[in-house]
C-alpha cells in the first residue's frame, strides 16, 4: 500500500522512544489515536500522571488514516438508537454526540492544531428509500431534540452543488464538517506532551494482569498503573479476547487525486461540505485544502478488485468527468463495527476502561468519549455509563466466525444496495 495522502502532507511529527524498564502512573493509556490522547488531556487538566503505550507511531491506526469526517449522531440514526436503549438515554446520547463536535472544535482552538477544518457534511441519498429515511430523521431530530442545523436539498439543487447525476437530494448538516484526519492527532499528541504526557512509541502490549495496580507489559518494560484505558479500538488485536469479540475489523480505502486546480475542484464540487452517500457499502468524499479529491469506501464482497480500481471505478461512477485524473495516493486502515453500529464503552473489573467500535464516526465520537472516560476516572461514572449501558453482544463465534458471518451480512446489504 503506498504512503498516504494524509502521510505526505503531514505537520513535523517528534518522535518519541519505545519503553524501556519499569514505570508508574495513575493512568496507562493503550493506544495513541484520538481516544487515548483525549482522555489522556483530559486527565492530565485534572492532575493525574499518565502514560500512553502506542504498539506503532502517534494516528498509526484509524485516528492517520479515516476520511477526516465530523458527523453528528449516531451510525443507525436516532430513530432506530432510540429503540435500542430507550428514549432517555436516546437524549443523553444525542446530548454527547452535539457535545463532542464543540469539544472537537475547542481543541482545535484552544492549542492551535492546523488541520485543515472545514464545516458542513452533506448526507447524500441514491433511491428513494435513502430520500425518504433521511427526511424522517431529520423530522424526528428536529422535534424530539431540537435540532436546527439540518437541511434538506432536493435533487436538481443538490447536483448545482455536488455535479453528479447519482444523487437524489441531500440533507446538509451545518455542524458536520471535515478536517486532516493525521493532521489533528498529531496535534493532539503534540498537546498531550506539552500538557506532561509520557508518550512511548513502538511499544506493543503484549499483556495486561488485572488487580488493584494493574501492569501493562511490552516486550523491553513494564507500566504499573491504578487505571487502564485500552484505546486501540480495531489495532487492539487479541489482548483482551471479550472486547474482540464484540467487533468487526473492516477494511477501508481512500484515494486522493492529482491536484485538480481550484476552478476543475470547484466544478464538480461547489462547496468545502463533504459528502457521504446512504448506501451500507458507503461512500465518502471530499475537496482537500490542495484542491484534490479524497474518495473513500468499504471493501466489498461483489466485483472485488485491487483497493486503488476498486474505489477509483466509485469515484468516476459519481464523477465520470475526471477519467483523465491521475490517482496520486491510495491507503487503507480498519474501521470497527460493532453489531448495532454504536460505540462500545465499558469497563472491566474495577480499574480497566475501554473504547471500541465507533463503526465510522470516530472522529467526533472520541473527543466525548475521552471526556467521559476522563470523568470516570475522577469518580465520576454518571455520564459515562450512559455508553456502559448500550447493549452489545459477542458476534456469534467469537474471532473465528466473524469475518465469514461478515462476509455473508455484507453480500446481503450489497445486493440490497445494487436493487
Amino acid at each position: 500500500m503506498n504512503i498516504s495522502y494524509y502521510e505526505a502532507t503531514a505537520r513535523p511529527r517528534a518522535g518519541f522512544p519505545p519503553l524501556e524498564g519499569s514505570r508508574r502512573a495513575d493512568v496507562c493509556i493503550v493506544g495513541a489515536g484520538y481516544t487515548g490522547l483525549c482522555a489522556a488531556l483530559e486527565l492530565r487538566e485534572a492532575g493525574f500522571s499518565v502514560i500512553i503505550l502506542e504498539a506503532e507511531r502517534v494516528g498509526y491506526g484509524a485516528s492517520g488514516r479515516n476520511g477526516g469526517q465530523i458527523a453528528t449522531g449516531y451510525q443507525p440514526g436516532m430513530i432506530e438508537t432510540e429503540h435500542l436503549v430507550g428514549r432517555a438515554d436516546a437524549r443523553r446520547l444525542w446530548d454527547f454526540s452535539e457535545e463532542a463536535t464543540h469539544i472537537l472544535k475547542d481543541r482545535i482552538r484552544r492549542h492551535d492544531i492546523a488541520c485543515d477544518l472545514q464545516p458542513g457534511e452533506f448526507y447524500a441519498a441514491i433511491k428513494p428509500r435513502h430520500r425518504d429515511w433521511l427526511i424522517r430523521e431529520k423530522e424526528h431530530c428536529e422535534s424530539v431534540y431540537g435540532y436546527d442545523s439540518y437541511d434538506w436539498v432536493e435533487t436538481e439543487a443538490f447536483r448545482d452543488i455536488v455535479v453528479s447525476e447519482r444523487f437524489k437530494g441531500a440533507l446538509y448538516d451545518a455542524a458536520g464538517g471535515h478536517l486532516h484526519a493525521l493532521n489533528y492527532a498529531l496535534g493532539l499528541g503534540a498537546a498531550a506532551v506539552a500538557a506532561g504526557v509520557e508518550i512511548y512509541e513502538k511499544s506493543k502490549v503484549l499483556s495486561l494482569s488485572e488487580g488493584a495496580a494493574a501492569v501493562v507489559t511490552t516486550a523491553a518494560g513494564a507500566v504499573t498503573a491504578r487505571h487502564v484505558i485500552l484505546a486501540g479500538n480495531a489495532y487492539l488485536g487479541d489482548l483482551e479476547r471479550t472486547l474482540a469479540t464484540k467487533i468487526i475489523p473492516v477494511d477501508a480505502y481512500i484515494i486522493a487525486t492529482e491536484p485538480l486546480g481550484e476552478a476543475r475542484a470547484r466544478r464538480i464540487m461547489k462547496t468545502e461540505a463533504c459528502v457521504s452517500d446512504m448506501n451500507y457499502n458507503l461512500d465518502y468524499f471530499r475537496i482537500s485544502a490542495d484542491h484534490r479529491l479524497l474518495y473513500g469506501g468499504r471493501d466489498r464482497v461483489m466485483g472485488r478488485g485491487a483497493p486503488r480500481e476498486a474505489v477509483r471505478g466509485n469515484m468516476l461512477a459519481t464523477f465520470p468527468e475526471l477519467e483523465d485524473v491521475q490517482i496520486d495516493y491510495v491507503w487503507g486502515g480498519k474501521v470497527a463495527i460493532t453489531g448495532n453500529f454504536l460505540p462500545d464503552v465499558g469497563r472491566i473489573g474495577g480499574n480497566i476502561y475501554y473504547a471500541q467500535g465507533y463503526s465510522g464516526q470516530g472522529v467526533p465520537l472520541s473527543a466525548i468519549v475521552g471526556r467521559l472516560l476522563g470523568e470516570v476516572i475522577k469518580g465520576d461514572a454518571g455520564r459515562f455509563d450512559v455508553f456502559a449501558r448500550i447493549p452489545h453482544k459477542p458476534f456469534p463465534g467469537g474471532t473465528l466466525l466473524r469475518r465469514p458471518l461478515l462476509s455473508l451480512a455484507r453480500l446481503y446489504y450489497e445486493i440490497r444496495d445494487a436493487l
